[in-house]
Parts: C-alpha cells; structure tokens; sequence
C-alpha cells in the first residue's frame, strides 16, 4: 500500500471517530445528567467538529502531492493536540481516553516510520505526564479539571500511572515500528515479485506470439489450450475454433499416444490443411509438471519442413548437376581433340576424286553426324563452364516483343500464338545474351511440346521472397505457360538435369543450361502444370 493511500485511509479512520465522538456526546448532552457535564460537553462538541473539518480539509489537499509530506506531519501534530484537548474535556486523570495516544502513536508509525513512532511516543509521554502534573498542582482548573480528583489518587498512584503509560507508550512505538518495517519490506518484495512476474508473463507472452514455430499446450486429457499465432497461419485454425477440443482431431497422428507419453519425443508427419495442400511438419512433444510435480499436460512445437525438404532436393540436384558437369567438362575435351582429326581426315577423303558416289555419301552422313556432336560437345561446355553473366538493364515487355518476333519466323512456331501481358514499366538487371538463350529454350520446349498448335502466355510481377518479415527481398517472377499436355510429377523432377529429355532426339542440355544461367543470377527456375492442362514454367530473378 502506497503512503497517499495509507494517509487516505488514516484520514477516513479519524472522520469516522470524529463523527462517532460527536454523536455520543449529542446523546449524552441530550440525556443531561448533571449541570457540570453540561458545561464540558460544548467543548467536545466542538473540539470533534473541528477535527471533522479539519479531516474534509486533508482529504481535500492530499490530492497535491507537494504538500503530502507536511500534511502527514500535520496529522500526526493534530492527533496528538486532538487527544491532549480531550483529555482536558473529559477530566484528565480521570479521562478513559488516555488510550487514544497510543492509535496516534501507531499512525506515526504507519505513516512516517520507525524512528518518528518513537518521536511520538516521547511527545505523548511528555504531554500525558505535564497534563497530569498540572492538574495535581491546580494549574488547570480553568480548564475544569479538579484538583481534588488527583490528590484523591495520590501522587505515588498518579507517578505510577504515568510510568505504566510511558512504558507503554514506548512499546507502542517498538513494536509498530518493527511491524511497519516488516509490511513495507514485505511490500516491496511483494510489488519487486509482482513485476517481476508481469516482465515473465510479457517476455513469455511475447516469446510464444512471435517464435516461427508453431506452439500448442493441452491438458492431461489432450484439450488444447495455448495455440499460438504461428501455428494458427500454419493450420490456418484459430485459438477459438479449437481450444478445449482433442488434439487428435487437429493432428491426427497424437491419437491415444500423449497419454504414454513420459520423456520428450520428437518425429514427422503429413498434414492435409482445409485447401488440401500437403505440408509434412516435424514436431517435439513433451510432458510439463505443475507447482507440485503433478502431470500438468504436454506442450508440442511443431514446423513446416517443407521448405527444407525442396532445400534438399534442390541441393542433392545441384550435386548431381556439379558432378556431371565436371564430368562433360572433361569428356568434352577428351572427345574434341579426336573429333577434329576424324573431321580432318573425313574431309581429305572426300576431297580425293578417286572415291565411288557410295562411299561419298557415306562419308557425308559421317561428316554430319560428326558436327552434330561437335555441337553436343559444345553444348557440354557450355553447362559445365558457363561464362559469368554481363548484367544490363533490361526492359522486358519489349525485350519479350522482339523474341516473339525473333521465333515467329521459325516453322516450329507456325500454329502457335504468343501472348505477351508483361507490363512495360517492368525491368531487371541481367545478360540480355543468357537471358533471351534461357526464354527461347522455354519456347522451343513448349512448341515442340504442342505439335498440333497452341498458345504460349508470358507474364510477369513484383513479389517479396525471404521468410523473415522484415528481410524481405522483392523479385521479378517471370511465368511461360503453355497449351501442351503438361508433364509428369516424375519428369518434373528431373527436367532440369542435364542428358534427360523426353524427346528421342534431344540432348537433355538446353534446360539444364538454362537452369544453370538463372542459377548465375542469383534466381530459381522451376516447371509445374497449372489446373486443367499444359505446362508453366517460373523464373524468379532479384531486383537490383
């Protein structure tokens, strides 16, 4: 309790006892025994309509906390007058209000401390005992105090009185002082706890609101309670559609194994979420006791690994995609060399005038087929030590206008359409060279992919990529969709590697190299077939 509340407190305390004082001295005055007490009565009734005004004016001025300090010394200066003019009223030595020192001694305490208690109980003692003397020597009898009523005690009784109340006075003090200083240590340990706790419940509160892992707490039946905001996007749930529900009905792999639960364990499992997408998420589950060691409920975190999983695979691809590489770089070289000298010695034997028209042909077909593999070594280069992008600013809804008109020229493209909805105030930073070899490989892909006609649409816009929200970084995402039969989920997986193709007469480099040109640019390229049919190609490239 603060000291303003205290000294408002203190302050109804004495109106209550004002006006309790006030009544019972109207109804004594009412009752009129005697002429004597008549003649004191006046005096406590006013004295107690004071001390009402006086507390109506406190509680008035305690609202400024600059007079609160000399306002709590005022009260205890009033109490002490308060109880002196009392006792005076009512017959001094005789007075059965002597006690009221020691509940002006104690608010000392309460209000200002130990060591003013002490203060009070030496002014109380000082007054009590001077009161006391005065009256046995009739110095106040002004005041309607007799003299008789002391000298009828005797002045062995009157010292012993005022020793017992010195004493007591004293004790008063010690131990008021004592306990107010306990209650305000106990208070302070109390409100240092107090915020203490309120620090813990806001850092855990701010802890489970904002971990990117999904959090959730049920009881020891399984009733969730805690959900938290990432496992609710994760769900796509909220806190008040599932809280108090069985966890098995949210993930239906925690069915009837909670209850044996008894160390932490962690696993995998697939969740079909409300749109039908699967999600696999990994999790760790553990049991929590309470304050007394009792099962309190099991607290699971879980995550989308999802993510991770396309990491790896796009990693054990760029393995495989290294490797090979590596190896067509070396194949290539060691094949080159050869290649020339057979071109060579191919070429004087045809030159020679001595050879059939038979052998001639024959010896054409080789020539061919040996310039085809000189382009397939070439395009093995090519892949395996691809030259580091010269990167231009690029505008692209022209940069797609001219490949359109560029391809348009090419019988592969005689019955298909080329819709180009890229908005021309868009553009990025890249080698127009790779970059147009990247598209038209795309193309190429796709006509080919639609012998009896189609259409090809390419679109693009802006989007933000990272999984923290304040790092996020803006792309370019570039789609090339077709009219095709769309492809595989198997040859999806693999269509970016080199040597695989799905046609009988390609060398699996033109996509592979493709891959590895966005690759160089910072980007990612990736092939899904969108609803209904066809095939859609995703290039996404930084905005620099």
């Amino acid at each position: 309790m603060g000291p303003e509340r205290r000294l408002r407190y203190f302050i109804y305390a004495r109106i209550i006892v004002s006006f309790l004082f006030l009544a019972s001295t109207l109804l004594l005055e009412y009752q009129s025994p005697s002429i004597e007490e008549n003649i004191i009565r006046p005096g406590i009734v006013r004295l107690m309509v004071i001390s009402f005004i006086f507390s109506i004016l406190s509680h008035a001025v305690i609202r400024f906390e600059r007079y609160r300090f000399f306002l709590t010394y005022l009260q205890i200066i009033w109490d002490l007058l308060f109880v002196s003019l009392l006792l005076l009223f009512t017959g001094g030595i005789v007075s059965p209000y002597s006690f009221l020192y020691l509940l002006s001694i104690m608010n000392a305490g309460l209000l200002l401390g130990r060591r003013q208690a002490l203060y009070t109980a030496s002014l109380c003692g000082i007054l009590y005992g001077a009161m006391i003397d005065f009256q046995y020597f009739g110095n106040l009898s002004m005041f309607g105090l007799r003299r008789e009523d002391a000298l009828q005690l005797g002045a062995s009784h009157l010292f012993y009185t005022i020793f017992i109340n010195f004493i007591g006075f004293g004790l008063a003090a010690f131990i008021t002082g004592y306990l107010t200083e306990r209650a305000r240590r106990s208070e302070a340990e109390l409100q240092e706890k107090t915020i203490n706790f309120e620090e813990l419940s806001q850092l855990n509160s701010t802890i489970v609101n904002n971990i990117e892992t999904g959090l959730l707490t049920t009881n020891p039946s399984g009733l969730i309670r805690v959900f938290n905001p990432y496992a609710e996007r994760l769900t796509g749930k909220s806190l008040e559609e599932i809280y108090d529900t069985p966890i098995a009905l949210l993930f239906d792999c925690f069915d009837g194994c909670l209850e044996e639960l008894t160390t932490a364990v962690s696993g995998e499992f697939e969740y079909l979420t409300k749109d039908n997408v699967k999600m696999a998420l990994g999790y760790r589950a553990a049991p929590f006791d309470d304050s007394t060691g009792a099962l309190a409920g099991f607290i699971i975190s879980f995550w989308d690994l999802s993510v991770i999983r396309r990491m790896e695979l796009e990693l054990k691809k760029s393995d495989r995609l290294a490797a090979l590489g590596e190896l067509s770089a070396r194949m290539a070289h060691e094949i080159r060399n050869p290649l020339a000298a057979m071109c060579g010695s191919v070429q004087l034997l045809v030159a020679h005038s001595g050879i059939d028209e038979s052998d001639r042909r024959l010896l054409a077909i080789v020539m061919r087929e040996a310039d085809r593999l000189n382009i397939l070594i070439s395009e093995f280069l090519a892949y395996a030590r691809p030259t580091s992008p010269v990167k231009q600013r690029i505008e692209l809804g022209s940069f797609f206008e001219d490949i359109s008109l560029f391809i348009s020229a090419d019988p592969l493209f005689s019955n298909i359409s080329i819709s180009n909805t890229v908005p021309s105030f868009m553009s990025l930073n890249a080698d127009p060279n790779q970059f147009r070899q990247v598209i038209i490989n795309i193309m190429q892909n796709s006509a080919e992919a639609m012998k009896r006609g189609g259409k090809i649409e390419v679109d693009s816009c802006y989007l933000l990529r990272g999984s923290d929200a304040y790092k996020k970084t803006p792309v370019i995402r570039i789609s090339i969709t077709d009219t095709g039969p769309g492809i595989s989920e198997e040859a999806a997986q693999h269509m970016f590697e080199p040597f695989w193709s799905t046609k009988s007469d390609g060398t699996g480099l033109g996509l592979a190299i493709s891959y590895r040109i966005i690759a160089a640019h910072g980007g990612t390229i990736s092939v899904e077939t969108p609803e209904g049919c066809g095939c859609r190609f995703i290039i996404t490239l930084p905005v620099e």
